[in-house]
């Protein structure tokens, strides 16, 4: 069986998902509905990691349970975020970013419906719990990303 490669996939996948909501948090500081709700569904994606890796135990691996994945730039991405202030590039960034968070979070749905199918298939019921607590979460995640592009892209690309 390969069901430690695709908990493998889907904890690096979780990691980068987290990472990538912290880097859009720190550019985007100064929009506190962006700073503090990317913030909130990055923890998500950090306690996934945490559960993919004492699930990977069972299968031989060991992955970190990496406790924060912000990125090391964060406060200097949050002191420029704070001196641009809300000009008309950093929304264009902002579009950029939720798009880029939305395709991250598509791609971790995916994984985590691969290991239900193959949890699933090969009776791992323990696997099938956790692909079924956690991808709620994620389609959250892919969900807000996508209502702020409708909300916010109106406005940033009309003016």
């Amino acid at each position: 069986m390969k069901l430690d490669l695709a908990i493998r996939e889907l904890h690096r996948s979780e990691r980068k998902l987290a990472r990538d909501l912290y880097t859009m948090a720190a550019r985007h500081k100064t929009d506190h509905e962006i700073w503090y709700t990317a913030h909130d569904i990055a923890l998500w994606s950090e306690e996934h990691v945490k559960l993919l890796a004492e699930a990977g135990r069972g299968y031989g691996l060991n992955l970190k349970e990496s406790p924060r994945t912000e990125p090391i730039t964060a406060g200097m991405q949050e002191k420029v975020a704070e001196v641009i202030g809300r000009r008309p590039e950093p929304g264009l960034l902002l579009l950029l970013d939720l798009r880029h968070v939305h395709r991250v979070a598509a791609g971790v749905s995916l994984d985590w419906e691969l290991l239900a199918q193959a949890a699933q298939s090969a009776k791992h019921v323990d696997l099938l719990e956790l692909s079924q607590r956690c991808h709620p979460e994620t389609l959250r995640q892919q969900r807000w990303a996508n209502a702020m592009l409708k909300v916010l892209s109106p406005q940033i690309l009309t003016t």
